[in-house]
């Protein structure tokens, strides 16, 4: 008999009812035995009913150490010597006589029969070679359309039938009537047969003359020339 049981009685004599928390004293040892009945029976089940679990070898794989050779050491070469600073210029003095002077220069004392004649040879002339010549009025072309007619005439056959195009750009030497006296390429098409042609092309150009304060002049102009498969 345990120590609770006489209480218990003679609060039941008295008539005092049990409260909840001595019910589940009362019915503790039984509710614990019933528990670990329950769970040796759910564990030998859980053995025996399910298929043995084995674990697998799955092993382990490693790679072989390998050795790496080290390069020598490096000697670092040591640092250049300082290079000395240049010493600091002196400035000299010199005497100069107040009596020297130089000559007034007129043109009475360098009459124009003395001066030596203007230069000649390659070189001197205005169409020998491009240069910037003052105009008021630029040249323009007046035969535009002979121009592109005899552009496809000149066309290199072999570049045209593969299709192959390219710009020319020239320097023109245009004189005071308009034409065309010299032609130069100043950048290429990548092609010579190309750059060939368009100096051809230049040579049937026609500009009207350029004008310099009312007057006409010769100069040199930029002009493209383009080569386009149509």
């Amino acid at each position: 008999m345990t120590p609770e049981e006489p209480r218990q009685r003679d609060e039941g004599r008295r008539g005092i009812a049990q409260t909840a928390n001595d019910e589940f004293k009362n019915n503790y040892a039984s509710w614990f035995a019933g528990g670990l009945i329950f769970a040796v029976l759910a564990h030998f089940a859980l053995f025996e009913l399910f298929p043995q679990f084995r674990a697998a070898d799955i092993g382990t794989k490693s790679k072989a150490m390998e050795t790496v050779d080290l390069p020598p050491q490096v000697e670092i070469p040591p640092p250049p010597e300082q290079i000395a600073r240049p010493a600091t210029p002196k400035v000299s003095t010199a005497d100069v006589s107040e009596d020297v002077t130089i000559s007034e220069t007129t043109f009475e004392s360098n009459p124009a029969e003395d001066l030596p004649p203007p230069p000649s040879g390659e070189g001197s002339q205005k169409s020998d070679r491009p240069s910037f010549i003052p105009y008021d009025v630029a040249p323009e072309l007046k035969n535009g359309r002979d121009v592109q007619s005899y552009l496809q005439r000149v066309y290199p056959p072999s570049l045209k039938s593969s299709g192959i195009g390219g710009t020319v750009v020239l320097w023109i030497f245009v004189n005071k009537e308009g034409q065309v006296q010299k032609a130069r390429v100043q950048k290429s098409s990548g092609y010579d047969a190309l750059d060939q042609a368009a100096k051809k092309v230049a040579d049937q150009m026609v500009f009207s003359p350029a004008m310099n304060r009312d007057k006409k002049t010769a100069v040199w102009v930029q002009q493209r020339v383009q080569f386009q498969v149509k």
